[in-house]
C-alpha cells in the first residue's frame, strides 16, 4: 500500500515538472519574424545628359532711333510703322534753306580761290620773264666791263645788278603768293565739303535692312540736330532688324560653367507652336549682381517675320553629357544637407548605408561617382523605414525610362 502511494506521488511530480518545463519553454521562445519587403533597383551603367530649361525673350538683332544730324523741318516722310525698308533707302527729307545758302557761299569761295591761283601763277610767269630780261642785261654789262675796263660806269653796273636781284626776289614773292592761295583753296574746299556733308544729312536713310517699329515725326515737324549732348533731340523713326533675332536667356550661376559657344539649344515658341534648333552664339561672361544670372544669346533667322521681338520662348540648353557612368534613380538617393547616401541591400539581404558622391543629375536619374558599384541593389522607396543592418526581402522596383524623364 505504501509502495503504491509512492508511485502515484512520483507520477504526479513528473506531471507537474513536465507542465512547468512546458510553460517555461513556451514563454522563452518566439516564432521567427517575417522579413519586410524592400523595392530595389540595380546600379547600372549608361549615358546621362543634363539640361536647363529657361524662358527666353526675342530681341531685334539691331535696333536704332534715327536722328537728324542738322536742324530742319520735315519736308517729306515716306514710311510708317510696320514698313519694311532696305539699307540706304531714304526714309525722310528735311527742309533746310539756310544750309543751301551756306553751300552756295562755300562753293563760290572755292571758285574764287581757284581764280586766285590762276592769277598767282600768271604773276610767277611775269616775274620769271622780267628776271630773265634783267638778268641777261646785267650779264652783258658785266661781260663788257671785264673785257674793256672803264667802258661801263660803275653806277650803271650797280643799277643793273640791283634790278637783276630784285626781279629774282619777285619770283620768290609770286611763288609764296601762289602757295598761300593754294592753301586757301584747301580751306575753302574743306569748308565746302563740310557744308555739303551737312546738306546730305537732310536725307535720312535706313542704316540697315529692317522694319520701322516707331514713327516720331510728321510732315512739317521741327527736328533739332542730334549732335549736341545738352539737347533732347527728337528722333524721326526707329528701325529694327527683325529678319534675324537675338534670343536672350538668363542662365543661373550654378550652370554658367557648362555654357560654351556652339552649345545646342532647343527653342519652343508657344505663341506660334513652332520649335527651332539653335546654338549658343555669345554670352556676357559676367553675372548680373542682382539676379545672379548670365545673359546668353542665340541667333535665329526670321526671314518671314513670323517671330516678333518681345515674344517669349521656352528654351532647353544642353549642359553636359557623360557615357558609361553609374546611374541610379534619383528617388533612391537620400540627401541630408551636404551629405548624400543610399541604402544598399547586400548579398545576405541586409541593409547597408553608403555615402555617395553625385555627378550629373536629371529629374529622374543621377550619376553616382563613388560609393557603389555596378550591379549593387539599392532601396528605391520608403528608405526612412529601414534600419542599417536590417534583414529585408528585396523585390524589383519600377524605374522610369529615359523617355519618361522630364528635362530640368
Amino acid at each position: 500500500m505504501l509502495r503504491r502511494r509512492s508511485s502515484w506521488i512520483i507520477v504526479i511530480l513528473c506531471l507537474v515538472l513536465s507542465l512547468a518545463f512546458f510553460l517555461l519553454h513556451g514563454r522563452g521562445t518566439k516564432a521567427p519574424e517575417k522579413a519586410r519587403a524592400a523595392a530595389v533597383v540595380n546600379v547600372s551603367r549608361g549615358t546621362l545628359a543634363s539640361s536647363l530649361t529657361v524662358a527666353g525673350q526675342f530681341q531685334p538683332y539691331q535696333e536704332v532711333d534715327l536722328h537728324a544730324k542738322v536742324s530742319g523741318y520735315i519736308r517729306r516722310i515716306s514710311v510708317d510703322i510696320g514698313d519694311r525698308v532696305r539699307q540706304g533707302q531714304i526714309l525722310a527729307t528735311l527742309e533746310i534753306p539756310e544750309l543751301q545758302d551756306q553751300l552756295a557761299g562755300t562753293q563760290a569761295q572755292v571758285r574764287h580761290s581757284q581764280s586766285e591761283i590762276g592769277r598767282a601763277q600768271s604773276e610767277i610767269a611775269r616775274a620769271q620773264s622780267m628776271y630773265a630780261a634783267l638778268h641777261a642785261a646785267y650779264t652783258r654789262l658785266e661781260q663788257a666791263a671785264k673785257e674793256k675796263p672803264g667802258l661801263i660806269a660803275e653806277q650803271e653796273l650797280d643799277d643793273a645788278r640791283a634790278k637783276d636781284q630784285e626781279s629774282q626776289a619777285q619770283i620768290d614773292v609770286a611763288k609764296a603768293a601762289l602757295d598761300a592761295t593754294q592753301q586757301q583753296l584747301g580751306v575753302s574746299t574743306a569748308d565746302s565739303h563740310r557744308v555739303q556733308t551737312l546738306s546730305n544729312y537732310s536725307a535720312i536713310a535706313a542704316p540697315f535692312t529692317g522694319v520701322v517699329t516707331m514713327r516720331y515725326a510728321d510732315t512739317g515737324s521741327l527736328i533739332q540736330a542730334g549732335t549736341a549732348s545738352n539737347t533732347q533731340s527728337m528722333p524721326v523713326v526707329r528701325v529694327a532688324q527683325s529678319d534675324l533675332l537675338r534670343l536672350r536667356m538668363p542662365v543661373p550661376e550654378a550652370d554658367v560653367p557648362y555654357i560654351q559657344i556652339g552649345g545646342e539649344v532647343q527653342v519652343k515658341v508657344n505663341s506660334t507652336g513652332r520649335t527651332f534648333e539653335g546654338k549658343i552664339i555669345r554670352f556676357t561672361r559676367a553675372l548680373d549682381t542682382n539676379t545672379r544670372t548670365m545673359l546668353t544669346e542665340v541667333d535665329l533667322p526670321n526671314p518671314d517675320l513670323i517671330l516678333s521681338p518681345g515674344m517669349y520662348a521656352e528654351t532647353v540648353i544642353q549642359l553636359q553629357q557623360k557615357t558609361n557612368v553609374l546611374i541610379v534613380p534619383f528617388q533612391a538617393i537620400i540627401q541630408n544637407g551636404d551629405e548624400a547616401y543610399v541604402l544598399v541591400v547586400n548579398t545576405s539581404n541586409h541593409v547597408e548605408k553608403r555615402n555617395v558622391t553625385l555627378g550629373i543629375q536629371t529629374a529622374n536619374r543621377a550619376e553616382i561617382m563613388s560609393g557603389v558599384q555596378e550591379g549593387d541593389r539599392v532601396i528605391a522607396s520608403g528608405q526612412g523605414g529601414y534600419q542599417n543592418g536590417e534583414s529585408v526581402a528585396p523585390h524589383p522596383a519600377f524605374v522610369p525610362t529615359a523617355k519618361q524623364e522630364v528635362s530640368e
